[in-house]
């Protein structure tokens, strides 16, 4: 399948919160054959404009990957951790990775002290619990150029599963939009219709690439597109997989646009798009800083 191709190289690329150089890179050569103007703004967001009639259109999807960054190293050369966005700790056990130094990239894997010395595990670790090994002492790491705020990113080859239609991999929250935004400008190229399609950074520490470039383009309706997770396996399962998007009611912090939601249910309808609704406690996307953004912005979450 050719976009697994794309897919994997914008899954595979780095770009943890706050060091999106190398994923903005990406995405700015995949969608310039198809937009008029590309630019990066102070916040590091890519802006990927496409001329046209109003309404102008903002289409949003995060770049930026959880990650982890240098707190600290001892004389041994553990590299203590903090994290960037929401990390379970453990889940992080085992974990291969890549510690950016100043002129390359070395690796490494996550454990912890009792691990390392081949001892169980007695609880549940915290991130304080866990390092960095990498093989190196603390001599060595520094004339790598590796110190404090050096960042950490997880590495995974992305691939498909048994069911060659389900995929894993790394950084799918939000490669996967970024590869529909892709698309959609694609597919958007000869409409007259004025579209920004703006790829944005730190949405996994804060929205705070939405906050700014909203308030910049200035969009009379915007819809973000990122991922959720499925709960097909739940005693009550309302999201599921291969089922069709899922448009978002409402979550954690937003209530999406009551007009956008009812024109997208519309259109799902007329073009016999399956088309799943979303109510839950829980999470948060960039829709919810581009809505409060100036004096508001109708704004929804696919």
């Amino acid at each position: 399948m050719i976009f697994v191709y794309l897919l994997g190289q914008l899954s595979e690329a780095i770009g943890v919160s706050g060091n999106e150089e190398s994923i903005r890179g990406m995405i700015a050569k995949s969608i310039k054959p198809f937009v008029d103007r590309i630019y990066v703004d102070k916040t590091g967001n890519l802006i990927a404009a496409k001329k046209g009639h109003k309404p102008r259109i903002m289409l949003a999807a995060h770049m930026d990957e959880i990650g982890l960054m240098v707190k600290s190293i001892d004389k041994s050369g553990k590299i203590f951790i903090s994290t960037l966005g929401g990390i379970e700790p453990m889940t992080l056990l085992g974990e291969r990775v890549g510690v950016q130094a100043k002129k390359e990239v070395l690796r490494g894997i996550i454990v912890t002290q009792e691990l390392s010395t081949g001892d169980q595990l007695k609880k549940a670790p915290l991130i304080d619990d866990l390092f960095v090994d990498t093989g190196l002492s603390k001599t060595e790491l520094e004339k790598f150029g590796v110190k404090i705020g050096s960042y950490v990113f997880l590495r995974q080859r992305m691939n498909t599963l048994g069911n060659s239609d389900f995929i894993y991999g790394k950084a799918l929250d939000d490669r996967i939009g970024c590869y529909i935004l892709i698309e959609v400008a694609k597919r958007l190229k000869k409409s007259k219709l004025e579209a920004y399609f703006i790829f944005t950074t730190q949405e996994e520490t804060g929205l705070y690439g939405a906050t700014t470039s909203a308030y910049e383009v200035v969009p009379d309706w915007a819809i973000v597109v990122d991922v959720i997770t499925s709960n097909d396996g739940a005693d009550n399962p309302t999201k599921f997989l291969g089922k069709g998007p899922t448009l978002t009611i409402k979550d954690a912090d937003i209530i999406g646009s009551p007009l956008l939601n009812e024109h997208i249910e519309k259109v799902a309808r007329k073009k016999k798009i399956p088309l799943q609704l979303e109510v839950t406690d829980f999470g948060s996307s960039d829709a919810l800083a581009i809505s409060i953004s100036r004096e508001g912005v109708l704004s929804t979450v696919l």
